[in-house]
């Protein structure tokens, strides 16, 4: 019968949405200035005739692909757009206010389940929230094993569960790192967990380029103070490693006794 493939992507396959998403990659692969995940893209560029002669060749690369785009959700030469639940305008990033309104409208959750939803959306918007694994450690310790399926919601999971909407309600804005500036980073250390955010000098001020967090594991909660903030100097140096490699940065800590380990 010879060789027979299909044409079309069906419907029901598991691996449908990566083989897709790997098929957008594929096709901008060459294109530096096109951002894509699934059937989102996005072109940005510093100045109108880039755009549009970007604009140009992405369409044109989608021609030659066979691949069409809807005239009705295309969004042209636009300086601030949502995109995967954030709002991205001229140097900052924040979150989709419709995003927020739904978390802020949650209720009390009630179940395990419930907890561990709660914690995953809130999760999404992690990098804008300072310390937020100490924040969600009140939440987090009812997921463990031994913890009725039904909660115990005490007065620390209310405060902590407040300072979240608190936090996510005043709209974070966080500036988009420039490799051209030298960046900042400061760590801490607690006895719940280490953090750290990276910070880069706009208009004389520093500003948040992106929080990171983790609480800390059952051996870690042993070690001594030096040793934990030495921890958190090291997940912060890891985790920003991407913008910190190839340049030069700061670090800032507020534990005295690392400056001896120069």
């Amino acid at each position: 019968m010879g060789l027979m493939q299909w044409v079309r992507m069906p419907f029901g396959l598991v691996a449908a949405p990566a083989t897709f998403n790997r098929l957008m990659r594929l096709v901008f692969a060459v294109h530096a200035d096109v951002v894509s995940y699934f059937d989102d893209a996005v072109l940005h560029s510093p100045q109108w005739d880039n755009h549009m002669m970007g604009l140009r060749n992405m369409l044109m690369t989608l021609r030659q692909h066979k691949l069409t785009a809807n005239p009705a959700k295309l969004y042209i030469a636009y300086d601030t757009i949502d995109f995967l639940g954030h709002c991205i305008a001229e140097g900052t990033v924040s979150p989709q206010p419709g995003k927020i309104h739904k978390i802020l409208k949650l209720e009390t959750p009630k179940t395990k389940k419930q907890i561990k939803s709660l914690v995953g959306l809130v999760s999404f918007y992690r990098t804008f929230i300072p310390s937020f694994s100490d924040l969600t450690a009140p939440l987090t310790n009812l997921l463990k094993a031994g913890c009725p399926e039904k909660v115990v919601w005490n007065s620390q999971c209310e405060t902590s569960f407040a300072r979240i909407q608190e936090l996510l309600a005043s709209y974070p804005i966080l500036r988009l790192p420039d490799f051209t500036k030298e960046f900042v980073v400061r760590t801490d250390a607690s006895d719940v967990g280490i953090g750290a955010v990276l910070l880069q000098a706009h208009n004389d001020k520093l500003m948040p380029c992106k929080y990171a967090s983790r609480k800390l594991l059952p051996r870690e909660t042993r070690y001594s103070t030096i040793e934990r903030e030495a921890l958190s100097v090291i997940f912060a140096v890891s985790i920003f490693s991407r913008y910190l490699r190839m340049s030069h940065f700061i670090l800032e800590v507020d534990h005295r006794p690392l400056l001896f380990l120069k």
